[in-house]
C-alpha cells in the first residue's frame, strides 16, 4: 500500500493504554490541510523523541499510509521517524482566532444522531458535535483501578527487547499510571425541535492529565476542582466534542477531544436559510 506525505493539525491525543506491540499507545486525531479528519494510530507518544513530541493544536508533517488492520476510513499508520513539528501550537489569543481560522471548514453536527447516521451511511468514524447543553459529569470508579500484571508487562517489554527504538537501552523505562476513574458527559442535543439526551465517555488525554494534576494539588479533595473545570468552565465556552469510534466496536463512540473556544457575540444575521459552521450559526 502506497505511503504519502501529509500535513496534519493535531486536535486529539487520547489517554495512553498498554499495547503488546507498541509499549503504550495513544490514538491521535487531527485535520489534514484539505480539511479532512484523520486518525493516526498507534502512536507510542511518551516514547517518541522530544523533537517529535507534537502538541495539540500543532501542525506536523509526516509520512502515513492507510492502516491495513483498521478498516475505519480515517485510520492511518504513521512512520514515526518522519514526524516534523512546525513551529509552536496555534495560539489561543484573540479569542482563538488562529485556531478558528484553521478549523473554519470543518463540519459540526448539532445532534449526535446525525453523526451516527453518517457512520451508518458513509462509514465515517470521526466527527465534531456541539451539544446544546451539558447536563452533568458522571465520575465512576474504573472496574479495574490499576493495570493488570499482563498490562504492566506490555508497558515495558518492547523497551527491554529494543525492538522499537534504536536507543532503547539508554532510555529509562517509563511507567504509565492508569486513571482509576471513568468520566462520562451527559448532554443534550436539539434536532427538529426535539431534545435528546446522550451519555459518552471522555477519553481525552487532557481529562486524564487534569485528574492527576488535581490529585497532586488537592489530594482526596480533587473532585471539586475537577468538576469545576469540566462542568463549569468548559460548558461556559462554546464546547464541542471531537468524537471517534472504537476499533473493535465500530458503532460505539467516545469523546476523544474537547474543543472549547470562547463564546463570541455575533452580529445580527439576515433571516433565511443558512449553513451552520464550526463556531456558531
Amino acid at each position: 500500500m502506497a505511503s504519502r506525505l501529509a500535513r496534519v493539525l493535531i486536535l486529539c491525543k487520547t489517554y495512553p493504554s498498554p499495547s503488546g506491540k507498541h509499549v503504550e499507545t495513544s490514538c491521535v486525531a487531527g485535520m489534514e490541510q484539505n480539511g479532512k479528519l484523520i486518525r493516526l494510530f498507534p502512536v507510542p507518544f511518551r516514547m517518541v523523541d522530544d523533537e517529535r513530541q507534537f502538541k495539540k493544536w500543532q501542525w506536523v508533517k509526516l509520512r502515513i499510509e492507510k492502516a491495513k488492520n483498521d478498516h475505519r476510513p480515517e485510520s492511518h499508520k504513521v512512520f514515526m521517524d518522519t514526524i516534523e513539528c512546525e513551529s509552536d501550537p496555534l495560539s489561543p489569543r484573540y479569542e482563538w482566532q488562529a485556531r478558528r481560522d484553521a478549523l473554519a471548514g470543518l463540519t459540526v453536527f448539532d445532534d449526535f444522531a446525525a453523526l451516527e447516521a453518517g457512520r451508518a451511511r458513509d462509514g465515517a468514524t470521526l466527527g465534531m458535535v456541539r451539544p446544546a447543553k451539558i447536563l452533568g459529569l458522571d465520575i465512576t470508579p474504573a472496574k479495574v483501578p490499576d493495570w493488570t500484571a499482563e498490562e504492566k508487562e506490555k508497558l515495558v517489554q518492547d523497551l527491554r527487547q529494543e525492538g522499537l527504538f534504536e536507543d532503547a537501552d539508554a532510555k529509562k523505562i517509563k511507567t504509565l499510571k492508569k486513571v482509576p476513574f471513568d468520566f462520562h458527559y451527559r448532554y443534550e442535543c436539539i434536532a427538529d425541535d426535539k431534545t435528546v439526551a446522550y451519555r459518552h465517555k471522555i477519553a481525552d488525554w487532557e481529562a486524564g492529565a487534569l485528574y492527576w494534576n488535581c490529585r497532586q494539588r488537592y489530594g482526596q479533595k480533587w473532585e471539586e476542582p475537577f468538576r469545576k473545570k469540566l462542568e463549569g468552565a468548559l460548558p461556559e465556552a462554546d464546547l464541542m466534542f471531537l468524537m471517534g469510534t472504537i476499533h473493535r466496536f465500530p458503532d460505539q463512540w467516545l469523546i476523544v477531544s474537547l474543543i472549547y473556544p470562547p463564546k463570541i457575540k455575533l452580529k445580527p444575521q439576515p433571516t433565511g436559510p443558512h449553513q451552520g459552521s464550526l463556531f456558531g450559526p
